[in-house]
């Protein structure tokens, strides 16, 4: 148990005493971020509140620092964990400097004065998150992304050892989202801080997470690397997707495919066909694409928004057999836009295909 910032025994978490999400084991160790994913409503943000002590356990026991949470004071607490929620604080004449200097009150004194140090760390802390610029400003006119990052900022001149943050990226451009990713990677790196969060954009929790907690239903439905979670069919599965899809490859989804039989044949493949196959989506347009290596960039995208699709094994020449299911497909197309410049010698199939619609007079340019 020593061996983990936060450790639960038969966590139940709910509301008035009724249970929502029952028997929570989590094991969170020093030095690693957990991510907490699902769909809205499963009960990320009830686990977090629960944590955090905001709510009530309905049964079970949570662990801080191998002690028991709830026979700890609020300021031993504070001085092992740092909170960064989603509601919007709404303090009366305080800057941000005020605010983010409310996160050295764990170490000050009975009056809250805070010393020369502190007011370092606090300064330290801004700086880190870019809002030293904003310092002066009153907390309640900022921007909600400001707004953000001064939160992190107190957690950071906290100096805790666990952060717990419900949907930290919310409200943040993707400038500040990675710089507030790579923020808490560095201090799980360099200060083995724990941190413990939930998120909604799946690339991110991919990318980020040593460990992922599949919030759905009653209980933990999957918990375990990203690489054991980040499955298309198991997140189709957790979010109950049917419309679109997740591209478990890259990370993102993808809109639903045009309906109807392919009028364009596409001859992509090295990426350079997966701006043409998106425009085409968007503007309903449904396709043919081929013949794409199985392990091509080119495939993972097409597979998902294509009518059809024309594949080769990776590493393979393609077969005469499949370039003439292209052309037979190409052929019942009404244009046919050629992403490639150059064919290698594993492509000569697609040169073949090429050709064939010049002859027809089909080639027309990228949309």
């Amino acid at each position: 148990m020593k061996d983990y910032s936060i450790y639960t025994e038969q966590m139940t978490v709910g509301y008035d005493g009724k249970p929502l999400i029952k028997d929570i084991e989590i094991r969170l160790k020093k030095g690693e971020i957990l991510t907490l994913i699902g769909p809205n409503g499963a009960g990320k943000s009830t686990i977090l509140k629960s944590i955090i002590r905001q709510l009530r356990l309905v049964a079970g026991t949570v662990y801080l620092d191998g002690e028991m949470m709830h026979k700890m004071s609020g300021k031993e607490v504070a001085r092992k964990l740092a909170v960064v929620m989603t509601e919007r604080i709404r303090p009366e004449m305080m800057t941000c400097e005020d605010i983010v200097a409310t996160g050295r009150y764990p170490y000050t004194g009975a009056l809250g004065i805070l010393s020369s140090e502190d007011h370092k760390k606090v300064w330290e802390a801004m700086e880190t998150v870019h809002a030293l610029e904003f310092k002066d400003r009153d907390f309640t006119a900022i921007s909600d992304g400001q707004r953000q990052r001064v939160l992190l900022a107190r957690a950071i001149c906290q100096e805790p050892e666990i952060i717990v943050l419900d949907e930290p990226t919310s409200f943040l451009d993707i400038r500040h989202k990675l710089e507030l990713l790579a923020i808490l990677k560095r201090m799980v790196k360099e200060r083995q801080t724990a941190v413990f969060m939930s998120l909604h954009e799946l690339d991110l929790a991919q990318k980020v997470s040593d460990c992922v907690i599949c919030v759905k239903g009653d209980h933990i439905q999957k918990y375990g690397a990203p690489e054991e979670i980040f499955s298309s069919g198991y997140i189709h599965e957790l979010y109950e997707i049917e419309s679109g899809s997740y591209n478990a490859a890259f990370g993102c989804v993808e809109m639903e495919k045009p309906s109807g039989e392919p009028k364009v044949f596409v001859i992509g493949g090295n990426g350079k066909g997966i701006p043409v196959y998106r425009k085409l989506q968007r503007k309903g347009i449904p396709f043919a694409a081929g013949v794409l290596h199985k392990n091509d960039l080119d495939y993972q995208v097409a597979k998902v928004l294509a009518a059809e699709i024309i594949a080769e094994e990776p590493f393979e020449p393609i077969r005469e057999e499949q370039v003439k299911k292209a052309a037979e497909i190409l052929k019942q197309c009404e244009k046919v836009i050629c992403c490639q410049e150059t064919f290698g010698t594993m492509n000569q199939g697609n040169r073949e295909l090429l050709v064939l619609a010049e002859s027809l007079g089909k080639i027309a340019e990228k949309p």
